[in-house]
């Protein structure tokens, strides 16, 4: 069985959120539960079947975040850029430039649990990521996208 990848501010993040869960949030949805019976008929009463889905979905995030805590193989991002100066492997940040449109993104190579779009990680084993692992500041990544195929050229490479 392998052990999924997770960077060290990954496994503090979701650490944070874990404590979150299960010392403000879960509190917060016995509470709910509570008062929720105590308005009587449980059959018909709306609020205490939304707070008891509200504490499945708590619970369930709860083991999924244990579990994968307790299975990762947390890496530290720096030690690993250390060894591998101006390369890309798991944990570096990419500063990429479209060879097309000389549009620039900046992307963190990430593990399948922390990646997220939005803050501009990315998977480890996403395709942009597959294409770019390996590679050294000036090389170009040829990434095969739905949309087609899209070179970018690896302008910086570090280890955050």
């Amino acid at each position: 069985m392998t052990r999924p990848p997770l960077t060290l501010k990954g496994s503090e993040r979701l650490k944070a959120e874990l404590q979150r869960l299960k010392t403000e949030d879960r509190p917060q949805i016995i509470q709910a539960i509570a008062t929720a019976r105590e308005h009587g008929d449980l059959k018909e009463n709306a609020e205490y079947h939304a707070a008891r889905e509200q504490q499945s979905f708590c619970e369930g995030r709860i083991k999924e975040l244990e579990s994968t805590l307790s299975m990762a193989q947390v890496i530290d991002v720096v030690a690993v850029g250390a060894a591998n100066p101006g390369k890309v492997v798991f944990g570096a940040t990419v500063e990429l430039e479209a060879v097309e449109s000389g549009e620039t993104i900046t992307y963190q190579i990430v593990g399948d649990i922390e990646a997220d779009i939005k803050h501009n990680r990315v998977a480890v084993s996403s395709p942009i990521a597959r294409a770019m692992i390996g590679k050294e500041e000036g090389d170009v990544a040829v990434v095969q996208a739905p949309s087609g195929v899209r070179e970018y050229e690896i302008v910086a490479v570090s280890y955050q």
